[in-house]
Order: C-alpha cells, then sequence, then structure tokens
C-alpha cells in the first residue's frame, strides 16, 4: 500500500450494484445494517444499458420488480432493457441507498479478522462481505476464432448493440439460444444470416399471449418452489437448467425461418480463414456474432471458499468455511430463478436476515464482554 491508499472502515461491504446487489441493500436498510455497495460502472443500471438496443426483458413487469418497490409498468407488459436500467437507478434513490459508482473490486482477502477489500488506491475493511457481482463474466469463445480471416468483424453479444456495427455482407451467428435468436433475426432484415448451433427447444405458446399468462406462471413456481436445493429433482436437474440455455423465448423457430434466417450445424473449426461447419462447409461470411455464453469465474477472490469446480462452497449463499462471507446472483443458489430477477429477491431477503441476526450476537456477546471486563476492573 502506498502512501496515497485510503482506508475505510465499514460493517457490511456488498460488492456489486446490480439487482442483486440493490435488493441485498434495501433489505439490509429495513433491519437497520450499516453497509456500502460498491460498483464498477460509473452509472448504476450501466450494465443493462449496454446490451443490445432491441432487448426487451423475457419476463413481465410484474415479476420484474425487487423488494418493496413493484416494477412500474402495466404487469403484462416487457420493459426494455433502458428502462429496467432506469428502474434499477430509481430503486437506489427511491431507497437512499449508499452505492459508490467507478469502484471496480480488484481483490478480496482477510487480514486477520477482517475482509480487505482492495480497489485501485482505495481500500475498505469489513466484518462481513456480500458478494453480490455474480461471477467473473468473461465472454466465451472458442480458441479458433483468433484464426478466423482478420477482415471478418467479430463481436460477442455482450458487444452487439446494433446492426451499423458490422460490415456489409452476410453474417454468421454462433450460439442458437434467446440471445442467438433475438439478435439473427434483428439481423435478418438487412442481411444474409446463418445462425449456427443445438437446438435448445422452445417455450409452447406465442410469448405475450393469452396463453403465456396462464403458462408463464407455472414455469415461474416451478422454478422459484419446485426446482430448489431442497427437493430431490431440483437437486437432480436445477443445476444443469441453470447453466444451459434456456428454451426459446420469444422468437421461436418458425418465426426465424420466415425471416430467412439459416439454420446450420455448430461450428468445428476454420478453414481459409472461414468458419467450418460439422457438415464441413465452409461459410463465407463478412461478420461473426459469438452468442457463446461467459465463462464464470472468480479470480478477485483471493480466500479459500471454492471446490473442485471453481465455484464458491456455500449453502444458500452462506459461505460454508468464511464466516462472514455471503453470495446472491449465482446460479442455482437456491433454486433456478436464484440469478435472475423474479428469483434474486428472496436470496437477498434470507441473506439479510442470516447476516442481520449474526451482527447482533455477535454485538451481544461484544457487550457482555466488555461489562465482565467493567465488572473486573472494578473488582
Amino acid at each position: 500500500m502506498d502512501g496515497s491508499s485510503t482506508t475505510e472502515h465499514v460493517e457490511t461491504v456488498v460488492i456489486g450494484g446490480g439487482q442483486a446487489g440493490l435488493a441485498v441493500g434495501r433489505e439490509l436498510s429495513r433491519r437497520g445494517q450499516p453497509f456500502v455497495i460498491l460498483d464498477a460502472s460509473e452509472r448504476i443500471g450501466e450494465t443493462w444499458r449496454r446490451r443490445w438496443d432491441s432487448l426487451r426483458l423475457f419476463t413481465p413487469a410484474r415479476y420484474d420488480g425487487l423488494p418493496g418497490w413493484r416494477f412500474p409498468a402495466p404487469g403484462w407488459s416487457f420493459p426494455t432493457k433502458d428502462e429496467m436500467a432506469d428502474y434499477l437507478e430509481a430503486y437506489a434513490t427511491r431507497f437512499e441507498l449508499p452505492v459508490r459508482t467507478g469502484v471496480r473490486v480488484e481483490r478480496l482477502f482477510k487480514d486477520g479478522d477482517r475482509f480487505v477489500v482492495a480497489a485501485g488506491d482505495r481500500r475498505f475493511e469489513a466484518d462481513r462481505v456480500v458478494v453480490a457481482s455474480g461471477a467473473h463474466r468473461t465472454a466465451r469463445v472458442p480458441d479458433f476464432a483468433s484464426e478466423l480471416d482478420p477482415g471478418i468483424v467479430q463481436l460477442h453479444s455482450s458487444e452487439y448493440q446494433r446492426p451499423s456495427q458490422l460490415q456489409e455482407g452476410g453474417v454468421l451467428v454462433v450460439g442458437a439460444g434467446n440471445s442467438g435468436a433475438e439478435i439473427a433475426f434483428e439481423l435478418a432484415r438487412t442481411r444474409p444470416t446463418w445462425l449456427a448451433g443445438r437446438q435448445v427447444g422452445e417455450i409452447p405458446v406465442r410469448h405475450g399471449s393469452l396463453a403465456a399468462r396462464f403458462v408463464l406462471p407455472v414455469i415461474r413456481f416451478l422454478g422459484h418452489h419446485v426446482l430448489t436445493v431442497r427437493t430431490p429433482i431440483g437437486r437432480k436437474v436445477g443445476p444443469k437448467l441453470a447453466a444451459e440455455a434456456t428454451p426459446l423465448i420469444r422468437v421461436k423457430s418458425k418465426g426465424l425461418a420466415a425471416a430467412g434466417v439459416e439454420r446450420v450445424p455448430k461450428i468445428v473449426g476454420v478453414r481459409d480463414g472461414l468458419p467450418v461447419l460439422a457438415d464441413e462447409r465452409a461459410l463465407e461470411v463478412r461478420n461473426v456474432i459469438w452468442c457463446t455464453g461467459y465463462r464464470h469465474e472468480f479470480p478477485w477472490i483471493d480466500l479459500p471458499v471454492f471446490g473442485e469446480s471453481g465455484q464458491p462452497l456455500h449453502d444458500r449463499g452462506v459461505a460454508r468455511s468464511m464466516p462472514g462471507l455471503y453470495f446472491v446472483g449465482l446460479l442455482f443458489l437456491y433454486a433456478v430463478s436464484s440469478d435472475v430477477l423474479p428469483g434474486v429477491g428472496r436470496d437477498a431477503k434470507r441473506i439479510a436476515k442470516h447476516l442481520a441476526q449474526v451482527n447482533g450476537a455477535v454485538k451481544t456477546k461484544k457487550i457482555a464482554i466488555d461489562e465482565l471486563e467493567r465488572a473486573a476492573a472494578h473488582a
């Protein structure tokens, strides 16, 4: 640490100012717990604002609110990504949450009995830490992507925002989940478009239809109450369902075909600078968009809390081997819904309750020890 570094003592540090961190903050505030939320972005909701321009949420507004404030839109409407970002910003203001923006956490470790959160020249020492940033989301692309002709424009879905980012000519979208399907559908209006990847299935009703209003609550109930760590079926299939691409929701196979999107087998390599399909065809395209997801890593957490898979070991978000450390917003933290808007609020409430109870017990013990010491001193 150099002379310009500053150290701040905080009872609880929440790392991440997205929906998980804000939900935890509101629940901690309700329980009178001192805390601060650290977020790397310069503005609350920035992660949503950076998504592609035409994106709308897949879940209706009635399921998109966080604890204490429903999403301010008709219940069966589907908010835009910017409306979601604005809601998160307004949520933080509404509940006066102490969010520090522009603070990128680089390391979390322990120094004695305290956690230390290092962020550039700033250092936060805390009794408890809630990791609400999700995993370190590193865009995942195959190794052979670097072998593509340098004249081909390549973007990961996290970088794609609008068609004007691409050059004239055909585009290959790799990854046939919801992101890939929606982006391919949009691009097919202006250029030849191919969509590569395995079929992931699709919900059996038209998105937003009257039938969907009956089906979606059932799906939510299953993901929220049945497919959990508490049920045998949840423990068996929940982690796999949470990690895999979800069935197509809004843009389905028929819609893709009608738009002119050509479905092709998966990409297996590169030949003469062009992507090669599993059927050995090489596609002559000028653009490739990788909708291939992310690697979930925690390279900045320097604590012995991970299993062989590299994922944190926890019980419903409470770290098993590190008292005072919590996680919210992880895949299948408790249920299939744990990492998405309809489920994050429940996990936030439980973590805040646990944290407040532990904090109360610690303070009670400290008061008792102080009183015994004072009594001994006057004896």
